[in-house]
């Protein structure tokens, strides 16, 4: 499926962007069209309802609609996708001014997040608990707690209408997930790491010291005695994640700075591994590879995040030339004709752009050192 021609143009400042600019993590210096064109997927994928990802199917009398199962979040080809197209929705209007396409957004999302939408994703969980474990519910933790950050009379008004998703997914995250005997170190959805980044910065921005601590405590059990971690071997298959580098992107949250130099340094001990190299893409990537799209993206804002943690050690000067590489490839290649990328980058995108804007990594171990 293509999407329109037009939103190429729209792309232009950011598939060309300053580096300097784009690790910032801020957003002044997008223009109008970048502001709008981040929010054009997002919105034609949460309303493509196929084709879409329907998983096992036991019977003959078991498929249905995606839009009779999920009210809410349906469309983007999974469910994740959909959940992390609507954080974005949100997050543009919370952290750009003069939204270009603001009625367009605040409209949609107003018809998705209704009372009886919001019942049946409830009832899915109470019939299916691990659905989307532990992906999906880390992106509906970071939807949830983007609308707690917006100080907006919509955005409370949409968050009471999800709050009886918010606490189920809130409650199965501390009872099914925090409970695991081990961590998944994979780049793809299983990745414990970037579960438990979003947990925590969910419970740091909504002030649920119980959870934060639970998640804590889990980070700790799962990561903190690791140690030489051949980074030099990642991507392992189609990797969007980097198990490594997201690894270390919570170990900052966790840790104050002494404590994390002195982790990062026995987890890769030698500075040169830092500096990996964007993977390159295929001139008409499809498919899977545009998994290597996202991964440039997310690598670049670990990498952006670590080095700003670590301020003047030796590792800070790798990490943030190797942020500007992946931020440039990974830019580059966010926003493809293919609805097998075009369904779900622009959310990493978004990611790396406003990753200063609050929500994501309030607390690191360099404000707290």
């Amino acid at each position: 499926m293509k999407r329109p021609g037009e939103l190429h143009r729209h792309m232009e400042q950011l598939e060309t962007a300053d580096p300097d600019a784009v690790l910032s993590g801020r957003v002044g210096w997008l223009d109008a069209d970048a502001r709008s064109g981040l929010a054009r997927d997002p919105l034609s994928c949460i309303a493509t309802e196929f084709p879409h990802y329907v998983g096992s199917v036991d019977g003959p009398g078991e498929r249905e609609r995606p839009s009779d199962r999920h009210p809410v979040f349906h469309g983007c080809f999974d469910w994740h996708s959909a959940v992390h197209s609507h954080w974005s929705l949100v997050r543009g209007l919370r952290v750009f001014e003069d939204h270009p396409v603001e009625s367009e957004v605040v409209e949609t999302l107003s018809e998705r997040f209704t009372s009886e939408g919001v019942a049946s994703e409830v009832a899915c969980f109470e019939d299916h608990e691990n659905f989307e474990k532990p992906y999906g519910w880390a992106w509906l933790l970071r939807l949830a707690a983007e609308l707690h950050l917006w100080e907006d009379d919509r955005a409370d008004e949409w968050r009471a209408t999800l709050r009886p998703l918010e606490d189920r997914i809130a409650e199965l995250f501390e009872s099914a997930f925090l409970t695991q005997d081990r961590p998944y170190r994979v780049g793809t959805h299983g990745n414990s790491a970037f579960a438990l980044c979003c947990g925590l910065d969910y419970a740091r921005v909504v002030g649920d010291d119980a959870l934060a601590s639970a998640v804590v405590e889990t980070a700790l059990r799962f990561f903190e005695d690791d140690t030489e971690y051949p980074l030099a071997y990642e991507p392992l298959h189609l990797d969007f994640l980097s198990p490594g580098l997201t690894e270390a992107d919570l170990m900052r949250r966790v840790l104050d700075r002494e404590a994390f130099v002195d982790w990062l340094t026995a987890f890769v001990p030698e500075p040169a591994e830092m500096e990996l190299s964007p993977v390159e893409l295929g001139e008409d990537p499809g498919g899977g590879e545009l998994h290597y799209a996202g991964l440039n993206l997310s690598r670049a804002w670990c990498m952006a995040g670590v080095a700003e943690t670590l301020g003047d050690h030796p590792y800070a000067d790798p990490l943030e030339r190797g942020a500007r590489r992946h931020a440039d490839s990974g830019l580059a290649r966010a926003f493809p004709d293919d609805y097998a990328g075009s369904h779900w980058l622009s959310s990493f995108a978004l990611s790396l752009l406003t990753r200063n804007e609050g929500g994501i990594a309030p607390y690191t171990g360099r404000q707290n050192g």
